[in-house]
């Protein structure tokens, strides 16, 4: 174990050493081999290899602003994903004397936060956004080498192989897409060399650690959205072998046909190892995809992008079963699309499945203010379903559905993405400027979810475009005529929002118009069987399976169970449920065995009082108060029955100002 850790992390004990084994290195001669970490010695080498200039004193030159915004706009997913995490570094790195800075997989710096004065002197060596810090230009340094081991990794001081930054200390870690693990980029924290500490490294794993999750679950959100457009398509394929492909290129479903219509043209497809093919990916596939870019037994024209409100979600394979001697194949599938969207228009709540009298008590109001234009506030917990009836109310409107989630959101990137821009509003602007997601909504409906979270210096330039009906693209000065119908959504309560200065109660009473509560699942109990029951006969049937059953033990668990995650978690783990399960019941041994544990653990308080484990909306410091004391100050335990990460509790339990021990002593 201390070998491990001698290898893992740098020991400032040793600089001497290191510096005089770095200059007989460059002289040609031997150096103590139990002077130098083998992870810094392979990175001279290969250092050496590239034939990197030690006297360098900085990084190169950085990209221009225009080709730094295009490669912002490239990496968009991953800076959406990260701004919480940069956001928090922000705060928690100012006077520490450290910045956090996130790069591609080239090792270019897109963006960095932390402390002040670090950000300052961090200039003087260009780790700054734009200049690539790779190990071929920059020599050994945390970001180059992270990249070139796939690992983290911590250099300090003298085991840089660059003098000009052997006053720097930094820990860095790969960031890894959650389905494939392929790198996405690297995440590091820096500093002169006084702000050496060993946790650094830990601190910087934990925050691409909450990258990668949420990366996770905006993927997760994408193949959803995918499969629920797609599935006609799959179910109608008749006699050709029809395969869904992810916007990277993995499949992810197929028709029964698939397999054998795929072999007679030559090919093979492996959904079990979801192994990827590269050429599908979304930001390779175009309509100038050639046959050499593809597979030799695949053809361009069996190829047809998902696109979904302008974004591509995946790719579907349609090889007919004649070999491609047939018509095109979208042709084919043509009039399964038109009548879908006609049933879907007849009414737009039908496929929201209930039995309980308050929620359909819910849908028959929202049907009413559907044919209406004042704005609606949407209030419940997360995944009880706030978007379907947002699009329900929409409904079958001529003109436009723009949905923004306004939580995890930078302010700056909220506002360009809320308001748009002109053109050189900003460093880096898009050439022609940006239509923002407010006048894209124009004749039509703007949902905004999590509006609870929209910064409060923000809220007043919001309430301008609502009373005046005017908008001004940042940078610009003369106003746009906008008219759109408002839909809210929040899990927060805005009214103790208001009474602790978080949110504007003019802008409340704006979007308030008119409210409609979702009850979360666990008010209406008699609701998880049917809807368990409806998502086991609709994942079955996507699999290509006959229609199972849920075992009594099953049903008893999963009403026992809270339900935080609501609709959706409960759908998530009845699909998950179908594809591990090997007989058409499931059973007990079907369900994770973490959530069997969750759901005794939630049960047991329920019946000795309203102790148990319930929702966000109750009141984020009361809720984790509740799951620390009923966890028995066991924190991984509360941090698993309030599903979020542990790191995301130890934030939350620093911003109220809770410790461990002053809760249970309460």
């Amino acid at each position: 174990m201390a070998s491990t850790a001698k290898q893992l992390f740098s020991n400032p004990g040793d600089e001497p050493a290191v510096k005089a084994a770095w200059e007989s290195f460059l002289n040609g001669e031997a150096r103590p081999v139990e002077t130098l970490r083998s992870s810094v010695d392979a990175s001279w080498q290969r250092c050496l290899h590239a034939k990197v200039d030690p006297h360098t004193r900085s990084g190169p030159q950085p990209l221009p602003d225009q080709e730094l915004y295009l490669l912002r706009e490239r990496q968009r997913e991953l800076l959406e994903a990260s701004a919480p995490v940069m956001a928090c570094a922000r705060d928690f790195l100012s006077e520490t004397g450290t910045l956090m800075a996130l790069a591609d997989t080239h090792g270019t710096i897109m963006a960095t936060e932390g402390d002040v004065r670090t950000l300052d002197s961090a200039g003087t060596i260009r780790l700054m956004p734009g200049v690539v810090w790779s190990e071929a230009l920059c020599g050994t340094n945390a970001i180059g080498t992270a990249l070139a081991m796939g690992e983290p990794v911590q250099i300090h001081s003298a085991e840089h192989f660059c003098e000009g930054i052997k006053r720097w200390t930094c820990s860095a870690t790969v960031v890894r897409h959650p389905l494939d693990g392929e790198i996405v980029g690297v995440l590091d924290v820096s500093g002169l060399s006084q702000s050496y500490n060993r946790q650094t490294l830990a601190l910087v794993v934990t925050a691409a650690s909450r990258i990668e999750h949420r990366l996770a679950a905006g993927e997760m959100e994408r193949r959803y959205r995918l499969l629920d457009h797609a599935v006609n398509r799959l179910a109608g394929g008749g006699q050709d072998g029809v395969v869904l492909f992810d916007r990277r290129g993995c499949p992810i479903k197929a028709n029964a046909q698939a397999p054998l219509v795929i072999a007679s043209v030559g090919g093979e497809i492996d959904l079990a190892g979801a192994r990827r093919l590269p050429q599908l990916a979304a930001s390779r596939l175009g309509r100038h995809t050639v046959q050499g870019s593809l597979p030799a037994w695949m053809r361009p024209e069996w190829l047809e992008p998902l696109i979904v409100k302008g974004e591509q979600l995946g790719t579907l394979l349609v090889v007919p079963a004649s070999g491609g001697r047939g018509m095109p194949p979208r042709a084919l599938k043509a009039p399964a699309i038109a009548v879908d969207r006609s049933a879907h228009e007849s009414d737009a709540f039908a496929g929201l499945v209930t039995g309980d009298a308050v929620l359909q008590d819910v849908i028959a109001k929202a049907r009413q203010l559907a044919r209406s234009k004042a704005p609606v506030l949407l209030l419940g917990e997360t995944g009880v379903g706030k978007e379907e009836f947002a699009r329900g109310i929409h409904g079958a409107c001529s003109g436009p559905y723009v949905a923004l989630n306004c939580g995890g959101l930078s302010r700056d990137l909220l506002a360009s993405e809320l308001f748009g821009y002109t053109e050189g509003a900003f460093t880096g602007a898009r050439k022609g400027g940006m239509v923002g997601k407010i006048e894209a909504a124009h004749g039509g409906t703007l949902f905004l979810d999590e509006i609870g979270e929209m910064p409060l210096d923000m809220q007043p330039n919001l309430l301008r475009v609502l009373e005046q009906g005017e908008i001004y693209r940042l940078g610009e000065n003369t106003p746009r005529r906008v008219s759109f119908r408002l839909i809210a959504a929040t899990h927060r309560d805005l009214r103790k929002e208001i009474a602790e200065g978080r949110f504007r109660m003019d802008l409340y009473y704006r979007i308030a118009v008119t409210s409609l509560r979702i009850p979360p699942l666990r008010e209406r109990k008699t609701d998880i069987a049917r809807l368990a029951l409806h998502f086991l006969a609709r994942f079955r049937r996507e699999q290509g399976l006959a229609t199972g059953t849920i075992d009594a033990d099953v049903l008893r668990t999963l009403e026992s169970y809270a339900w935080p995650g609501n609709v959706r978690e409960l759908r998530n783990l009845i699909e998950g449920s179908v594809l591990l399960s090997e007989t058409p019941e499931l059973t007990l041994d079907s369900l994770p065995r973490e959530f069997v544990e969750a759901a005794a653990t939630s049960a047991a308080p329920a019946q000795e009082g309203d102790t148990g484990v319930r929702s966000m909306a109750e009141g984020e410091e009361e809720l984790i108060r509740r799951a620390i004391s009923a966890s028995g100050g066991n924190l991984t335990l509360a941090a698993r029955q309030l599903h979020i990460a542990k790191s995301t509790l130890y934030a939350k339990m620093q911003r109220y100002g809770l410790t461990r021990d002053t809760v249970n002593r309460q």
